[in-house]
């Protein structure tokens, strides 16, 4: 984008930042999240203009307003949790809802897949896994697989590898959103299959009442990182009135925001794998409780919230 038109686009809402105070304190953190996120796109494709010293001037009195008599690391790590990322997941509402709605198609396409050929979910899981639950099974505790390892080593694998799922599923949207697509395929398909597999077996609801203590977040955060990828592929199948690079540029940025804001819900998941889950003869309300609490805490700050934070922006 032109100078010019990047100027022509922003600058009434700039001098209205400069004329009028802020209406309350989270209005003047959105100004604050606004400027910088202008800030980074002007210093990225205008460096050393007028533009970008304005803004930056801009940004610098807003940060002093916004961080006055505070520990500037404190705040700033509160304001993303409490406006920037949640802003960011209601401007992205739509994407990340097409994302649920793939996972939740191919989950059902791998419960009917595994329906329908009683080798599938040896080809999905492996074999290995397969036959050692099923000697779990006859020996009266299915779950088993969840205390084959130490607490400690369990939790920290596991983090360490859904970080790592959740950053791949992100990068893959850079493939025009088509590498998302796949990664929530293949994590949708295992899902299918793997519950089927317990429903054959007459073991659903102990499964579901074990697994989802973890899988709740993790699933959940597994969805959002596919939402992620998918804002930047469609930022490049979609520049809209920015150029394809400017447009890829916004996107990318997006998503990562987006997928590195998961990380502490893959620690919690983490943790719970590693040190809650193992406990198989949990008491059904305690189990239910942790499930509710999970799934609460996901539609809360991943829906209501947002939903709520921008309407009361808006209004402000």
């Amino acid at each position: 984008m032109r100078e010019a038109v990047f100027m022509r686009q922003n600058e009434e809402r700039w001098k209205q930042y400069q004329a009028s105070p802020p209406a309350s304190p989270d209005d003047l953190a959105a100004r604050f999240v606004a400027l910088t996120d202008d800030l980074a796109y002007a210093q990225t494709f205008y460096p050393g203009s007028p533009t970008t010293r304005y803004l930056n001037d801009l940004a610098a009195r807003q940060h002093q307003a916004i961080y006055r008599n505070k520990p500037e690391k404190t705040n700033r790590f509160r304001a993303f949790w409490q406006l920037e990322l949640p802003l960011l997941v209601a401007r992205h509402h739509g994407t990340l809802a097409l994302s649920l709605a793939l996972f939740v198609l191919f989950t059902f396409i791998g419960a009917l897949s595994a329906a329908y050929d009683d080798t599938f979910v040896r080809v999905v899981l492996g074999d290995e896994y397969v036959n050692r639950t099923l000697a779990n099974i006859e020996r009266g505790d299915p779950m088993a697989v969840y205390k084959s390892m130490d607490e400690t080593p369990m939790f920290l694998a596991i983090t360490v590898n859904n970080i790592y799922v959740s950053l791949l599923t992100y990068a893959m949207g850079a493939l025009a959103g088509l590498g998302t697509v796949y990664m929530l395929f293949q994590n949708g398909v295992m899902l299918g299959a793997f519950q089927h597999f317990f429903y054959q077996k007459g073991l659903l609801l102990p499964s579901i009442l074990t697994i989802w203590i973890h899988g709740t977040l993790e699933i959940s955060a597994i969805v959002l990182a596919g939402g992620a990828g998918l804002v930047m592929g469609r930022s490049l199948l979609f520049p809209g009135t920015y150029s394809r690079r400017d447009s890829f540029r916004q996107g990318a940025r997006d998503g990562l925001k987006l997928a590195l804001g998961l990380a502490p819900i893959f620690v919690v998941a983490g943790f719970l794998e590693g040190f809650v889950t193992r406990h198989t003869g949990m008491p059904l309300p305690l189990s239910v409780t942790i499930i509710g609490l999970s799934a609460a805490f996901i539609v809360w700050y991943f829906i209501v919230y947002p939903i709520r934070l921008q309407r009361r922006l808006a209004a402000s």
